[in-house]
Order: structure tokens, then sequence, then C-alpha cells
């Protein structure tokens, strides 16, 4: 169990030696620091600072970020309960402890491992007291080989919080470790100079362990990291070249850093501090503040904060901490990554009415920045402030907030998600809203036919693979063409494809499994010959869905990726995709047919459609006039039945049958769709031809229009006129 990790104590070496009052090149314009400038005066030369100069405040502001995440003394209760407990506190861990040490040809110890002096107020006293690098100080006598000796005697030094737990848990003390931390901010002359220094720490890391196993006041060291940051000017050439972290013995891991000075080390050590530390960065957006200049106007900043990696930590589960819409590249700090969060003006400033999951201290990156000033003064006057995630569409989500407590500014993470305290979500409750169709049935059968049983390691199959590489791989194959919503596939509903289903997913097959798998495409061909319904999803969709043909070709599309995705495994399994192929290839005398078929039901369907267009546009008028219709044919019906026989007129049809020869023909049923007047025609005839026969004159005349008296005409020679008169 380890309760002290390699941040409990960290030992800041800084080179004071002359080489380091060299200049940095870094210039600084100092019209920058007026807002205004009066005509006629000569602006200044710029200037630059040196490399101790640049050390100093990058090492400073590591520190300033470490004391305002980790207070020592604000923290102390609360581990100690976490410590009495059993219970290794992560994120409570006393962090913070530094020790600063100056090297030139001596070694000066600004502060100690207490807790008092343990503040930025106390390093910069002791600092002013050190005084910049003297230029004309003898070389030969000054290194940094005396501070980095220093620095591996003070971690074996044992701090306030190491001898309370090593006097508290007498029976298990040896659970108590020694680790460390130096960081070491110099100039080196190439790659060998590096060598030598890390061999120096090591050789005295030995040598100091020798030393603590005989005392009580002192602790040897069982792990140190040593990060080397060479420092040089802009402008020039690295002698010596960047190494990612190497274990040089058990006890002793180092890193090199090769480092422009200036705002270049500014970031080195703002990415090493949450390295380090275990921090996280959230950039701020959208910050209304008003203009210096203009009053009246304003416009919007960005402002980023330190804090615990935890703060992201439901980002983290979700995944979104990846996407572009809350992560971009940090233009102050050069950080890989940043969380972005939008500012947004809550309607209350009651802290207690939100939910909070969490709550960690924050620390501003540019702590100087007008920007931050004016929200660290607007947070810590009792305001705060929302903070939601910037989306491209949907509605907004509040996921954290800015708030103090006791003159100190925390992020608070709001529960965004599901509370613990609700009942657990259903499953037909999708991340893309409801689903109600998924396989829940199938997915049960495809987990117990996947689940794993305890199985000896030394048992291997003839491919030498192990029970558990067997294992994934027949997860593998099972999960090649798995479609998890029940719309989406078309023959895992049909109990017709289970067996082909079922055996295709197997590693080999026998002449008995093809076999069954070609009778199953069979009985697929069968189907689609008789036209029979497939389970066809049409949920969402308008309509009737997809016709007939269409559906069966889904099928079969989709039946020859699930075996494709198989082909692969062996010889039989081409032989089933074979079957199918062959299947699908339909002769021409099949294809015509199914040419016709569809255009029966086109036609079908613009007939249906025609139908109800015409019922829709003329119900009225077309239902008037059956109606007058069915009234005259009512009176018609009863005058024959009141109107005697009279002998010129033909007898009825049931008193007379008619001869086969004058039998009226019925209408020729006419192709394609029939208009109304048609169909009334009809049936007037059909009506009048089981009352009477019909004349045999309408039957041979032309637009049943016949000449009466023909007889007459003939006789006498004289003209025959529709009204009976003749003339001569």
């Amino acid at each position: 169990m380890r309760i002290f990790s390699v941040s409990h104590k960290t030992a800041f070496v800084v080179d004071h030696c002359p080489y380091m009052a060299e200049s940095s090149r870094q210039l600084i314009e100092c019209d920058m620091l007026t807002k205004s400038r009066s005509q006629g005066v000569i602006p200044l030369a710029p200037v630059s600072k040196s490399l101790w100069t640049c050390a100093i405040e990058c090492s400073m502001e590591y520190c300033r970020i470490l004391y305002d995440v980790y207070p020592t003394k604000k923290l102390v209760s609360v581990w100690k309960l976490e410590l009495f407990i059993g219970v290794s506190p992560t994120s409570l861990m006393p962090w913070g402890y530094v020790n600063y040490i100056v090297s030139d040809s001596e070694v000066h110890i600004l502060n100690s491992w207490k807790q008092e002096n343990q503040n930025t107020q106390e390093l910069m006293t002791a600092l002013a007291a050190v005084g910049p690098p003297n230029p004309r100080q003898d070389p030969e006598c000054c290194s940094v080989l005396h501070g980095l000796v220093a620095a591996v005697e003070s971690l074996c030094k044992i701090t306030e919080y190491q001898h309370e737990s090593r006097t508290t848990l007498m029976d298990t003390a040896d659970r108590v470790a020694n680790r460390g931390r130096i960081i070491c901010l110099t100039n080196a002359k190439s790659d060998t100079h590096v060598r030598m220094l890390e061999d120096c720490v090591l050789e005295t890391i030995q040598e100091q362990n020798k030393r603590a196993a005989g005392s009580d006041r002192l602790m040897p060291i069982q792990q140190c990291e040593l990060v080397l940051v060479h420092i040089y000017p802009q402008g020039e050439e690295t002698l010596v070249s960047d190494r990612q972290k190497k274990e040089l013995s058990s006890v002793l891991s180092s890193e090199v850093h090769s480092v422009r000075a200036g705002r270049y080390l500014a970031g080195k050590l703002n990415v090493l501090v949450q390295q380090h530390f275990d921090l996280a960065s959230t950039t701020i957006t959208n910050i209304p503040m008003k203009e210096e200049q203009h009053a009246n106007t304003s416009a919007n900043y960005d402002v980023e904060l330190l804090h615990h990696r935890d703060a992201h930590i439901e980002f983290i589960k979700s995944g979104d901490i990846w996407t572009l819409d809350h992560t971009h590249t940090s233009r102050d700090s050069g950080l890989k990554e940043t969380v972005t969060l939008k500012w947004c003006t809550p309607r209350t400033n009651s802290v207690e009415l939100h939910y909070c999951t969490g709550a960690y201290r924050i620390s501003p990156v540019d702590v100087n920045s007008r920007p931050s000033s004016c929200l660290t003064n607007f947070l810590l006057n009792g305001r705060s402030v929302l903070l939601e995630q910037p989306r491209k569409s949907g509605s907004k989500v509040i996921s954290h907030m800015l708030s103090s407590h006791g003159g100190e500014i925390f992020l608070h993470v709001l529960n965004s998600t599901r509370s613990t305290l609700e009942d657990p979500p259903s499953i037909s409750e999708g991340c893309g809203g409801r689903v109600t169709d998924y396989r829940i049935t199938d997915f049960g059968e495809f987990m117990r036919e996947n689940r794993l049983t305890p199985f000896p390691e030394s048992m291997v199959d003839a491919a030498c693979r192990t029970p558990v590489e067997r294992a994934k791989f027949q997860l593998e194959r099972h999960t090649r063409y798995w479609p998890m919503i029940i719309s989406q596939t078309t023959i895992f509903n049909m109990q017709a494809v289970v067996p082909l289903a079922n055996l295709i997913v197997k590693d080999t097959l026998t002449d008995e499994d093809v076999l069954t798998c070609q009778k199953t495409v069979y009985n697929l061909v069968d189907m689609e010959r008789k036209s029979d319904p497939l389970p066809i999803s049409t949920a969402g969709s308008r309509g009737k869905g997809p016709k007939r043909d269409e559906q069966y070709r889904i099928m079969w599309n989709e039946l020859e990726t699930l075996v494709k995705a198989h082909v692969g495994t062996s010889e039989r399994h081409q032989r089933v995709l074979d079957c199918i192929s062959a299947c699908r290839s339909k002769p021409p005398e099949e294809e015509e047919r199914k040419k016709r078929g569809r255009k029966r039901e086109d036609k079908e369907d613009k007939t249906e459609k025609n139908g109800k267009d015409t019922e829709e546009k003329g119900w009225t008028t077309d239902s008037e006039r059956l109606k007058g219709v069915m009234e005259r044919e009512k009176d018609e019906q009863s005058e024959c039945e009141i109107i005697k026989d009279s002998p010129d007129s033909p007898e009825p049809l049931n008193k007379k049958p008619r001869l086969a020869t004058e039998e009226q023909q019925p209408p020729e049923k006419s192709k394609g769709p029939v208009s109304l007047l048609t169909l009334w025609t009809n049936r007037i005839t059909q009506a009048n031809s089981r009352k009477h026969q019909e004349f045999a004159g309408r039957l041979s005349s032309v637009n049943s229009k016949a000449e009466l008296y023909q007889h007459l005409k003939e006789e006498n020679g004289m003209d025959v006129h529709e009204n009976g008169k003749a003339t001569r």
C-alpha cells in the first residue's frame, strides 16, 4: 500500500553560477508598460531577462500552482481521517512539499519541509536575499553538483506527515515509503555533462541510503525521479538532446528536457506540474468583460484554469474529452489539450441549489492577466458562474460551476447525467433516444453460447492456441455480423434462416452442415416463388413499405453479407456462398414473369389511386346523380308492372325465350381503366335486357339510331321522314 508517492516531496535545484546571468535574448518592449506615449519622448530600448530570472519566475509559477491546488494545511484533517480508516487518499494526499535549493560555490537551502515554510512568500523573500548571479565569480568554484547532493540529503529527511505516520502505524511502519523528485534547472554543456550529473545523483543516493539505514531521523530513498531541464538562450543551438524517462537503477529514474528560455520554459514547467500532480486544464470561453477605454462596451475573453484531473472524470467516462467539441490546444501554456467550457450566467447565486458530485480548487494559468484578475474578483465577491458544454446542436448541458468558499475558488462538478439515487436506465433507452426494438432475447442467447468457464491453460488445440485465444477467436467470429436492432435486420427475424445462421459461424463445417445450409437457401427460393410475406419492419416509414420483390432483394443481400463474412474460414463456407449466388441468378423467363408482376402491381396501385382521387373530388356530384338514376329506375319498374302486353311489342323475356342468335352479346370488357360513363351504360343495358328483348333495328343500327317504316319506302318509292309523313 503506497501512502506516500513520488509527488510527496519535490526538491528544486536552481543553478546560480555566472553563466546563468547570460541574457535569454527574449526582448521585452518597454512601451508595453505604458498605456499612452507623449509626443517628443524617445522610446526606451527593449530589455531582456537573464537565464536566472527566467528560471526563478517559472519555478515560482510551478510552486504557486502547486500551493493553490494542494494547500497542505487545509487537507491535513481530511487526510488523517482517510489514513486512519485504511484508505489510500489519492486526491487528498498531502502533496505540495517543496524544498528550494540554490547552488553556486556553496549551497543555499531556502526553506525546509515544515508547513510554515511552504508558501511562495517565504521563497520569494529568501530568493531576494540570494540575489542574481555574480558574473565576476570564479566559474571553477561554482557547480550545480553541490545543489544535487544537498537535494538527495534533503529527500532522506522525514517530513511531519511521515513521522506521524510512522508513529501511528508502529506495527506496520515499513508501509510508510520515502519517495521524492528532484527538478534541476541548469545550463548544461553537453550530453556527457548530463550523464555526469546523473551518476553523481545515483552515487549520492547509495551513500545516503547506507547512512539512513542506521538512523531514526532519516529514511532511505526507495524511489527518486530526476528531472533535468537544460535552459539555453533563444537563437542558439542546443548541445543537449531531449530524452524520455529512463530507469538508471531500481532507485533512480531520469529524464532530460532541453528548453529555450522565456515563454518556452514557462510552458514546459506548466506541463510538468500537470504531469507530476495529476492536474488538468479547463478554458472558460465567452467571458463578458467591460473594456477599460470604453466603459459602455464589453468583449469576450478566455481564461485557462488548472485543477485536479478528477474534475473531468465524467468526460473521460463518456468519451467526450477526446471530441473536438470540447478540447483544443492551449495557446498560452502549450498544453496538448484543454477542455473548453462556455460561460453561462446563472439565474440565482444559491450554490446549495445545485447537486454537485465534486469540488476542486483551481489555479489560473496566467494569474496576472486582466481577464484572470476580473474573474477571480468576480467569484470572490460571492458570485457563481455556471459552465456549459459547447454543442453544435441540441439543448445546452450545464456540467460545471465556479464558486468560492472561505476565500478559495472551487470548480464544482454538477451531475449532468443520471443520479446514483435514480433507478438504473432501461435497456430500451439508447444513446440516440428511445429505442424499443433491441434484440434482447437474441443477445441473451448469444451470451449463453459464449460463456467463459475455467479451463487448464496448458491444453492447446492443433493450432497451438490457448483456451483464452480460442474464446476470443470464437467471439470475433460470432460478432462479424450481428445487428443489434430488430428493424435493421430481416434474416434474423425469419425462423427459416435460423439453421443457416447458427451453422455459418462455426469454425469448420461438415458435409451435413453444408447440406442443411443449402436446404435453407432452397426454402427461401420457394418462399420467393410463392411470394410469401417477409418480416420487414415498417417503423418510421410512410405507406405500405417496400414491395415484395424489394423485400426479397433486401433479404438476399443481407444473407449474402452474413455468409461473406465467414467465407475465408473454410472451403465449405464458400460452397454455401456459391449456392446463394446460383439461386439469386434467375433464368430469363423468371425475370420476365417478375417484370410483368411488377407492372401489374404498379397498374393496380395507379387505378386504386385514381379511384380514390375521383371519389374524393366528385363525391357530392356522383351521389346526387346516382340517387336520381335509382329513382328513375324505380319508376320504370312500376310502369312495366301496370302496362298490359301489346301485340306490336315483343314478348317479355320471362314469357318468350330468346333464340341464341338473338341474344344480346354482353359488352366487351375494355382494357385499362374504365370511365364512369361506360360503367353506367353497361349497367343500364344489363338492366333493360332483363325487362324485354331489345328491338332488332336498334341492335343493327349505328349509334343506336334506326329508320322506321322502311317497307313503305320500298313499296311506294317515297321518302320517309321520321315523323311518318311521306312526300313524292
